[in-house]
């Protein structure tokens, strides 16, 4: 007999069990008790989930806040460093290919261990190396750092979705979803008007902007740790089963999510080719082009063009978080007229029904951007600016 095959052997002998094969019943099996079990987190009191929808709001402000800080300090990044501007923006482009790249790992995690940990222990690593970005040597140090902050930071852009539809039912979700999305694309209004107030001040410079965006997420992911508490159903039912099994002394009990046992093949089939054959469809990549065309516009020429200073440079974009107020209090309204096709459907989703704002908003916002344009060539009157 080969030793190998009394390894083998001996490996089963190990392994074998009189219930080996015997299929788990389903009085063993935790659940919730019932529909209207307070533990479920979609019963969860409204100011519950108004407070973690705000903090989970600003946990992806402060990310994509520091993906915009940045900008102010291009120029003096490139002088202190003795590079190009064009080099300087990379801190930009990398971070946002760090937001870009992180949820492929953040989203697969948070299914099988919680939306809680999996959002915060990223998002406190990234808000290091925004320190990291502030002590900087020299421009590879910088651009690493900035990288490792979008890569980590990202865990909240892609668990914040998830964790929305956990606590809410479809006929408020709308209206959460408008609330995290004015602190999604607040960040990126507000941070070139305070990067610009930071650069201009010479007692703190660039590197203020990072030690900013560092203390701001650390201090974010604290209140995150003392104030979250865990929305996955599945990751609740097992800290049930545990809990029971402890006190109850049956180890039986589990949880059906402790059943599933995890398949690289099947999560790279969810989150790594999926996505790409969301991108075939045609509304899917239709939504995509719209999308990057409108981060694309932000209106940078003011500093360059028109001569305005730092701070001036960034007020643009408080015309832009005014149209994007104006814009979630029309889909807080249209919400009204979802709620009814959504009754009218016997309580089944009704995407379309939450396109009105957004067809009135193409439409008002390539016609801006014309008037914009034709201002940029011939610049008359500073006012006017995005607001859609």
């Amino acid at each position: 007999m080969s030793l190998d095959h009394q390894e083998r052997t001996k490996s089963e002998a190990v392994l074998a069990h009189p219930l080996l094969y015997e299929a788990t019943t389903s009085d063993v099996l935790v659940d919730f008790n019932g529909q209207d079990d307070p533990y479920r987190s979609i019963n969860w009191p409204f100011r519950k989930k108004a407070i973690t929808t705000i903090l989970y709001g600003l946990t992806t402000c402060w990310i994509t806040f520091a993906s915009a800080i940045y900008s102010a300090g291009m120029l003096p990044i490139a002088h202190e460093f003795g590079v190009s501007k064009e080099v300087s923006t990379l801190g930009i482009s990398l971070l946002v290919f760090g937001l870009g790249l992180g949820p492929l790992l953040w989203a697969p995690l948070s299914e099988i261990y919680g939306r809680k940990t999996v959002t915060i222990l990223p998002y406190f690593i990234a808000g290091i190396f925004s320190f990291g970005t502030a002590t900087a040597k020299d421009i590879q140090t910088l651009m690493i750092t900035r990288f490792f902050s979008g890569f980590f930071g990202s865990s909240s852009v892609a668990i914040t979705g998830g964790a929305m539809a956990d606590i809410w039912r479809p006929e408020h979700r709308g209206v959460a979803i408008v609330v995290y999305s004015v602190t999604l694309v607040g960040g990126p209004c507000l941070g070139p008007i305070i990067g610009g107030a930071f650069v201009s001040n010479s007692s703190l410079g660039w590197r203020w902007t990072e030690y900013l965006t560092g203390i701001l997420m650390v201090v974010q992911s604290v209140l995150d740790f003392l104030i979250l508490d865990e929305s996955y159903a599945p990751a609740l039912l097992v800290r049930k089963a545990r809990r029971l099994r402890l006190e109850g002394k049956n180890w039986a009990l589990h949880a059906k999510h402790e059943e599933w046992d995890v398949s690289i093949s099947e999560m790279s089939q969810k989150y790594l080719i999926r996505p790409f054959q969301i991108l075939n469809t045609p509304i899917g990549l239709f939504m995509s082009i719209y999308g990057s065309f409108v981060y694309g516009c932000f209106p940078i020429e003011f500093q360059e063009k028109r001569g305005w200073g730092h701070v001036t440079g960034g007020l643009p974009f408080v015309a832009l978080l005014v149209g994007i107020f104006a814009a979630a209090l029309a889909n807080v309204y249209n919400n009204r007229y979802y709620f009814r096709k959504l009754r009218e459907n016997d309580g089944k989703p009704v995407p379309e029904a939450r396109l009105p704002p957004m067809m009135v908003g193409g439409v008002a916002f390539t016609g801006d951007l014309f008037i914009f344009a034709c201002q940029s060539l011939t610049p008359r009157y500073d006012l006017l600016c995005h607001t859609d």
